[in-house]
């Protein structure tokens, strides 16, 4: 019995042996693996940090961007009110030039229907006939229809024609 307990004790012994010899190559092994993974979190770490830095930088520059589209979008709004006030100015005043204008050839014809009134209808009708249709049409529009009468009988009948389809227009 004696044999047989001290035959249990050795082998309780070489397996209590092995066991820690287990023990001790899983302990090696964890900690060989709990370094890698220490060095891998410190890298996961720093590209973590290279990543926050980026970015910020890329923050930092598009703000920079949006702030000078926001001032070049300022300066164009300003010149584009300032063409718009000028652009009204020059309308204002190309119609006021325009009034002007017609007032111009209004006084121009009623003197030159002054002119024509006073002459002799056969005296007009010569130098109406000389000019063209349209001018002389425009003349005659502003004479009196009494006196554009009797400048029409001293014409020639085709041109006297011609001008009254004007006038009738």
């Amino acid at each position: 019995m004696r044999l047989l307990v001290l035959f249990i004790f050795t082998f309780s012994s070489l397996v209590a042996l092995q066991t820690s010899d287990r023990l001790f190559d899983c302990t090696e092994i964890f900690k060989e693996r709990k370094s890698e993974l220490l060095v891998e979190l410190e890298r996961i770490d720093e590209q973590k940090q290279a990543l926050s830095s980026l970015k910020i930088a890329t923050e930092e520059l598009l703000k920079k961007k949006e702030t000078r589209l926001s001032q070049k979008e300022e300066i164009v709004d300003r010149k584009l009110t300032e063409i718009t006030t000028k652009e009204d100015s020059i309308k204002k005043m190309l119609k006021r030039n325009e009034e002007i204008l017609k007032q111009a050839k209004n006084i121009k014809m009623d003197k030159i229907a002054q002119t024509f009134a006073k002459m002799k209808a056969a005296s007009a009708a010569n130098i109406l006939s000389d000019m063209e249709a349209k001018e002389a049409s425009s003349i005659l529009q502003s004479l009196k229809p009494k006196t554009v009468g009797k400048i029409l009988t001293k014409m020639d009948a085709k041109k006297a024609s011609e001008l009254t389809l004007l006038l009738a227009k």
